[in-house]
C-alpha cells in the first residue's frame, strides 16, 4: 500500500481534506500529515480538526508515495515555507503523485511543477496557474502525468477517485 502525505494548515476547506484523508485511509494507504510545525493542531473553515504527525522539516520525500494538497486559505501559508516546497519539488523529481485541488495549487506553483502541464483549479487562481506555466482547463479533475488537480469541493469524488486509480 502506498504512503501518502497530507499538507495541512489552518483555515483548510474541510471537506477537501476529511474525504480524501478517509479514502485513502478506507483503502488502505498509510496517511501523514505533514504540517509546518509536528504536533500542531490545524482547524477547518468549518471546525475540523487534525493534528499534525510530523513537520515539513522532518519529511523525506523518499519516504512517500503521494502528497495531497487540500485547499481554502492553508496553502498561501504552505506555500511560503521552504520546506514545504523543497518537499514537493522532490516528490515531483521522483515522479510521484501529487494532488491538489481548489487552492492546493498554490503550494505546486511555488515548487514549480506546473510548467508544461495541463492543470485545473479554484477559478480565483486561474491566472497563476496559467503563469506558472500550466494549461488551465475547466474540468472537474485533471491528470496530467503526476498530477492531479480539482477545482472546488464538489468535484471531490472525482478528484478522490483518481488519486486512489494512481495509488493502485
Amino acid at each position: 500500500m502506498a504512503k501518502v502525505a497530507f499538507l495541512l494548515a489552518n483555515h483548510y476547506e474541510d471537506s477537501e481534506m476529511v474525504n480524501p484523508y478517509e479514502e485513502i485511509k478506507k483503502a488502505g494507504h498509510d496517511t501523514v500529515i505533514i504540517g509546518l510545525e509536528k504536533g500542531v493542531e490545524c482547524k477547518g473553515k468549518k471546525g475540523a480538526v487534525y493534528t499534525t504527525d510530523i513537520a515539513a522539516s522532518e519529511a523525506n520525500a523518499s519516504d512517500f508515495d503521494a502528497v495531497v494538497i487540500p485547499g481554502g486559505s492553508a496553502p498561501e501559508a504552505l506555500r511560503v515555507n521552504d520546506d514545504v516546497v523543497k518537499f514537493v519539488k522532490e516528490i515531483n523529481s521522483e515522479n510521484k503523485v501529487i494532488a491538489g485541488i481548489c487552492h492546493g495549487p498554490q503550494v505546486m506553483i511555488s515548487a514549480d511543477v506546473l510548467k508544461d502541464k495541463t492543470a485545473t483549479c479554484f477559478i480565483g487562481i486561474r491566472d497563476d496557474v496559467m503563469n506558472a506555466g500550466a494549461e488551465f482547463v475547466d474540468e472537474e479533475v485533471v491528470v496530467s502525468e503526476n498530477i492531479i488537480t480539482s477545482r472546488t469541493p464538489k468535484d471531490e469524488p472525482a478528484f478522490i477517485r483518481e488519486i486512489l486509480a494512481k495509488l493502485s
